[in-house]
């Protein structure tokens, strides 16, 4: 059996039998990327704080999906007009899993929002809105477009994602207006866009097996996207060494 991999979901508002109701929901993307790499796709809904050491005892990988914004009062800043779809409930339970996450080393991969609400939960910032403030506005392409690679990204020779990709320059999609700003400690930044946007991060701990990326695989390996197949793969195999490794 391939590794078990929680994959956090999406608050949505859907038409169900009962009427309109909150659902707790994953774009399939997210599920095809791990299942095509072997693993076995865990929807995670928000629990109890108390409750996250229990839950992760039962995952072998933690995927931190995209999504709306991180609240900005959780690393003192405010809310702006671009802002939108903050949920406090998704925040607090995506921060108890991030700082699990680092505490026990276990296998994560972090896409747009994911990248985002893991630098905040362990002390780092964000930029509040791309297009205000550095004026780019590249960074946020929708509808079919999530499936083309239409930025150029530079990665640090020296990485590990480098040496994943087997390149220093990568070509990829992008759907978001917020980044990173201060990189929290224990991470540090490895891919940036033309405009200096950090694209990419890892930990300074080796024995930490962390891919964070600003972009969205997930949308890319449904066209195939070599590059993309070989980060979930990556993933996978951290999954299935952390298993190996539990006692």
């Amino acid at each position: 059996m391939g590794p078990l991999i929680g994959i956090t979901t999406r608050p949505r508002l859907v038409h169900a039998s009962g009427g309109d109701m909150w659902a707790d929901t994953l774009n399939h993307t997210y599920r095809n990327g791990v299942t095509r790499a072997g693993g076995i796709p865990v929807l995670l809904a928000p629990v109890v704080d108390d409750a996250v050491p229990e839950l992760l005892d039962r995952i072998d990988g933690l995927l931190l999906t995209g999504g709306g914004d991180v609240d900005p009062t959780l690393y003192g800043s405010a809310a702006t007009k671009e802002m939108y779809g903050i949920d406090p409930g998704r925040d607090r339970f995506e921060m108890a899993l991030s700082r699990e996450a680092f505490r026990r080393k276990l296998p994560v991969l972090a896409v747009c929002r994911g990248i985002q609400i893991l630098n905040v939960s362990l002390g780092g910032s964000l930029i509040e809105d791309i297009p205000s403030e550095i004026g780019s506005d590249y960074h946020a392409k929708i509808g079919d477009e999530v499936f083309v690679t239409h930025q150029r990204v530079r990665i640090d020779d020296s990485c590990d994602l480098a040496t994943l990709l087997g390149s220093t320059e990568l070509a990829v999609n992008s759907i978001h207006h917020q980044a990173l700003r201060r990189v929290a400690d224990g991470l540090h930044p490895v891919a940036w866009a033309d405009d200096g946007v950090i694209e990419a991060i890892e930990s300074d701990d080796p024995d930490w097996p962390l891919i964070g990326v600003q972009w969205h695989p997930e949308y890319l390996g449904e066209v195939d996207d070599g590059p993309s197949h070989r980060l979930f793969a990556a993933f996978i195999r951290s999954a299935v060494a952390a298993r190996l490794a539990t006692p």
